[in-house]
């Protein structure tokens, strides 16, 4: 409640000091930095003069350096960053011409460690780039389908387990051109902007539940089917649930037997968003479906991206057979954008053969010492999974590399949330989830945290409004298979002091070790302080 309090008093302070910054500017006292309408145009309506604009120019341009910092590497484990400095409060930015070496990214969606310059997902597109060049310059109906999206799809939906499925140039787009009018919207409160987007365009009529909630879900679906239309009260030609796999900024899992459960009961239609879930969670990397080991039948409309499992760009579609020939002909982010790039499909197919296990990677018993080779996507603990492999290998199994990856992620995942629930930080979301954020609260430290965890050579995602509900603003960790043990340790240990020194430690409940018997993953019980 304290922490609820300061935080409206830190926004209070802030929004007191803005407008007496604005009055300082409109008397030109302090220069002025932002948009402002011509004197000739005074009469007119104002088009800058609104609460966002407030906010950009007196609580955002505070810690804008905390955002767009351009990396000059890949983005896997460590990252190199170019160095900026502002000499305006933010306002511009000018580069010293040094690089950060060496930061530890904590904030990528490299989920299963696939974005790398070495390797076999490498070899594999640059062989494609130099067959088929780079860019594709038509759209797939034209003259823009290759065989490789072909085979891309063909893939996909055997992947996934269902009859077919389509590729799309960029992630939002899949979700932002593809709903149509005349249906009824149910969407989770904190879908993302993306099927926000995509559900207003469609024209269909938009109802919103509680996040994860379902009792709020069934209330609309009982209402949708009693009451029917506004004005005409006949029956919706369609009921459309939107939900997500992982939501991207809470790092929560949908309840999909639930939905499914409802979905079934109301005789409803569901679409399921797996962008950050896809790769990321399951026994096989299948996602949400595969983590609850559910039929992919039950999922009407299985949506997904590339840009994050995959480590390449783009997203898809999957589902049934007549579903897919409707979006071929239908879908404007089909219809009028270009294809996917060749190097990137390959990128996309080779990461997917991989999880798969059809890549033909397989881990080696006989040399516990040895590295993984130049096709290893995943920074292990070796002896732990030379343990598992040879386990594996003693039941008649092999452990393919993606395999590996996939359970590399899980116990990183496992690991970095208990040890920050020990180090007493409030963290949200589901304990198998990867997205990881960590709560700031407080205006003030949401720019602190970024600098202080850069000083500390460790690269984070600060994240604020209108992001998030203006009072609770947060870090956002993404955790990958590229993360080492002694990696995490050592972004733990710079968090554990920041922490400190910015008194993040909220939490009244701390999990701590039971130390009268031997130590494992289960040793642990929560106490309050």
């Amino acid at each position: 409640m304290l922490v609820a309090v300061l935080t409206y008093v830190g926004y209070g302070v802030l929004t007191l000091f803005g407008y007496l910054r604005d009055f300082l500017r409109h008397w030109r006292i302090e220069k002025c930095h932002h948009a402002t309408e011509r004197e000739e145009q005074k009469d007119f309506v104002s088009l800058y003069q609104d609460f966002e604009n407030f906010y950009t120019r007196n609580l955002y341009m505070r810690i804008r350096d905390n955002w767009n910092r351009p990396i000059c590497s890949v983005p896997g484990a460590r990252v190199d960053i170019m160095e900026r400095q502002s000499h305006d409060y933010n306002w511009s930015f000018k580069y010293t011409g040094n690089t950060i070496k060496g930061v530890i990214n904590m904030g990528s969606y490299n989920y299963l460690g696939f974005a790398r310059n070495t390797g076999s997902c490498q070899e594999a597109a640059a062989r494609v780039l130099k067959e088929y060049g780079v860019g594709v310059c038509s759209t797939r109906q034209e003259i823009g389908n290759l065989d490789k999206h072909e085979e891309l799809e063909k893939l996909v939906a055997s992947f996934l387990g269902v009859e077919a499925a389509m590729a799309y140039g960029m992630g939002f787009a899949t979700n932002s051109m593809n709903f149509s009018k005349g249906c009824l919207i149910l969407s989770d409160e904190l879908n993302h902007a993306s099927l926000v987007l995509g559900a207003r365009l469609s024209g269909a009529t938009i109802r919103v539940f509680k996040h994860n909630n379902m009792q709020s879900l069934e209330k609309l679906l009982k209402d949708a089917i009693v009451y029917g239309q506004p004005r005409t009260r006949r029956p919706w030609k369609k009921i459309l649930i939107l939900v997500e796999g992982i939501y991207s900024m809470e790092g929560s899992i949908v309840r999909l037997p639930e939905v499914i459960a409802l979905k079934k009961k109301y005789k409803a239609y569901l679409y399921l968003d797996e962008a950050h879930s896809i790769g990321a969670l399951g026994p096989t990397g299948r996602g949400v479906v595969d983590y609850f080991g559910l039929d992919p039948e039950d999922v009407d409309v299985m949506m997904g991206t590339f840009t994050k499992s995959f480590g390449a760009s783009g997203g898809y579609i999957g589902g049934k057979k007549e579903l897919i020939d409707y979006l071929r002909t239908h879908s404007h982010s089909a219809v009028y954008a270009t294809s996917l790039s060749p190097p990137v499909v390959e990128q996309i197919i080779t990461s997917m053969k991989c999880i798969m296990g059809k890549d033909g990677t397989t881990l080696v018993a006989s040399f516990p010492e040895a590295e993984f080779g130049p096709t290893a996507v995943c920074s292990v603990s070796r002896l732990n999974s030379f343990q598992r492999v040879t386990a594996a290998m003693d039941g008649g199994a092999k452990a393919s590399l993606g395999k590996e990856c996939i359970q590399q992620l899980a116990e990183n995942t496992r690991y970095f949330r208990r040890r920050l629930k020990e180090m007493g930080f409030i963290i949200y979301g589901n304990e198998d989830s990867p997205v990881v954020p960590l709560m700031l609260y407080m205006p003030a430290k949401i720019g602190a945290f970024g600098r202080e965890m850069l000083k500390r050579n460790i690269g984070v995602v600060v994240v604020g409004f209108p992001a998030t509900p203006i009072i609770e603003s947060r870090a956002r960790f993404c955790l990958s298979a590229a993360h080492t043990k002694e990696i995490l340790d050592t972004a733990l240990k710079e968090i554990d002091e920041v922490g400190d020194l910015l008194q993040l430690k909220y939490s009244r409940h701390r999990l701590v070790p039971l130390l009268d018997r031997p130590f494992d993953e289960t040793t642990y019980e929560e106490t309050e302080d």
